[in-house]
């Protein structure tokens, strides 16, 4: 074997290395908590409030927000709540409810939220059972969302998984080490999971 033969086969060896060994520590997503948090919720549209008016039972009201963002409230009439938090909306109503009722205390609650603002979701697309869009929830890993998905499927090529991220300076894409993951218990690829990613399984080459 000459020189050159002797340097390719070294180099295909320490890139085939380099490929088990995984991963390198600093290519580990980093996490956003504000992205993960939410402080003060906003209601959306096609969200339902419920408006309540202490030892007023007739004010109480269970109502969506209508698609113009506003809501319909006995006596005071439509109340702008797209974009404003609960404690907003609870406070105007008060204001408005004094010219009917005496000193009105007001509690404004988000029975369900249902609106496309608050859902940030996780997507898995790719070789698995059932590609899916889920809610983000808080701790939600790569592991968690790929399962919500129903697992891989047959055609799977689940050690090329990537996950897609974005940033301040774009999307970028950190391998998951997926079938380690799922059949050997090697959950240092198992990344914490961020509203808006994208984890993709592709298929296998055949």
């Amino acid at each position: 074997m000459n020189h050159v033969a002797k340097l390719l086969v070294i180099c295909c060896a320490l890139l085939l290395a380099a490929c088990a060994a995984g991963p390198r520590p600093g290519d580990a997503p980093t996490i956003n908590p504000e992205a993960q948090a939410v402080k003060d919720y906003h209601i959306g549209v096609d969200d339902s409030i419920r408006v309540a008016v202490w030892q007023n039972p007739d004010l109480n009201v269970t109502v969506p927000v209508r698609p113009d963002g506003k809501i319909s409230v006995p006596l005071v009439g439509d109340v702008e709540a797209g974009g404003r938090t609960p404690a907003d909306v609870a406070a105007e109503i008060k204001t408005r409810l004094a010219n009917f009722v005496r000193d009105p205390q007001v509690t404004v609650i988000v029975d369900q939220l249902r609106s496309h603002e608050y859902l940030s979701r996780v997507r898995v697309t790719g070789a698995v059972r059932t590609p899916i869009s889920v809610p983000y929830r808080q701790g939600m890993t790569v592991l968690d969302a790929v399962l919500a998905a129903g697992g891989t499927n047959e055609f799977a090529a689940a050690d090329r998984t990537e996950l897609y991220r974005k940033d301040g300076k774009g999307t970028r894409s950190y391998a998951v080490r997926l079938d380690r993951i799922l059949q050997k218990g090697d959950l240092s690829t198992n990344y914490e999971a961020q509203p808006g990613d994208v984890i993709t399984v592709p298929e296998r080459a055949f």
